[in-house]
């Protein structure tokens, strides 16, 4: 009787942070040679869009040559409701996404930026991966919630991502007074995101509705030369109502 084959391994590669930028950042400049040679290695991919992902690629190989050409690559989409819902709750099943791991080939999961699984989509393959005994392997790479933290000046030891905040004025109003609260109660520091062409309404609220002590962050840009990351109280960012990029930002409250 032949032997089961040795499980392959799941990477979580993690991408630049400029997608949807005018510009991009140097690949070397953002990724590890590691992270790159094992991206340009890996025939198999489970990914939040096809498009970006071959784009990415590309990349790759003008820095790394990959093994195979993209268009000879297997790269897989997950579903759209995942993108909608979410697949963090365990209402998605993954595990037919890895069936190439278990016979012996290694797979990459990756998302539009930064890393799978953290504010974006793929948690659902890590779980399904963990449960199948495929190792999963997170690899180097920005995350820009950590970026955005760090560079905050806001209390890294205690934080929290509540991803993004509702679109409709007067939930929206409720629920950045509700994480403001939180903040200023506990010194827990408070990080969610938007959609870049709304973070000038979103910006708009926060300056409108929060107390006038509460230090408020944006970072904007991270890792490229048009970075911004700036953290002062409310009542001075009143005093300097300076636009907001239309860059991917992080958001954060603290005190």
């Amino acid at each position: 009787m032949s032997a089961r084959p040795t499980c392959g391994s799941l990477f979580l590669v993690p991408t630049p942070l400029d997608f949807g930028c005018d510009s991009q950042a140097a690949l070397s400049d953002v990724l590890p040679q590691a992270t790159l040679q094992m991206a340009s290695q890996t025939n198999h991919w489970i990914t939040e869009n096809a498009k970006s992902t071959r784009a990415f690629l590309k990349r790759v190989d003008a820095v790394m040559p990959l093994a195979l050409p993209v268009q000879q690559l297997t790269i897989t989409e997950l579903p759209r409701e995942v993108h909608k819902k979410g697949d963090h709750a365990g209402q998605f099943d993954a595990k037919p996404l890895l069936k190439a791991a278990l016979t012996g080939q290694d797979i990459a999961l990756v998302s539009e930026a930064g890393m799978p699984a953290v504010a974006d989509p793929g948690s659902s393959v890590v779980r399904a991966a963990h449960e199948l005994g495929v190792r999963v392997v997170p690899l180097i790479g920005p995350v820009s919630l950590l970026l955005a933290l760090a560079a905050s000046g806001l209390n890294g030891q205690n934080f929290a991502f509540v991803g993004y905040l509702p679109q409709e004025a007067t939930a929206r109003t409720q629920r950045m007074r509700e994480l403001e609260a939180q903040a200023l109660k506990t010194g827990q520091t408070q990080l969610f995101i938007e959609t870049p062409y709304r973070n000038q309404a979103l910006w708009d609220a926060l300056l409108r509705g929060l107390q006038s002590s509460t230090r408020l962050a944006r970072a904007s840009g991270l890792t490229l030369p048009s970075m911004e990351v700036r953290c002062q109280s409310v009542q001075v960012w009143r005093n300097d109502p300076k636009a907001i990029s239309g860059q991917p930002t992080v958001f954060a409250i603290g005190k």
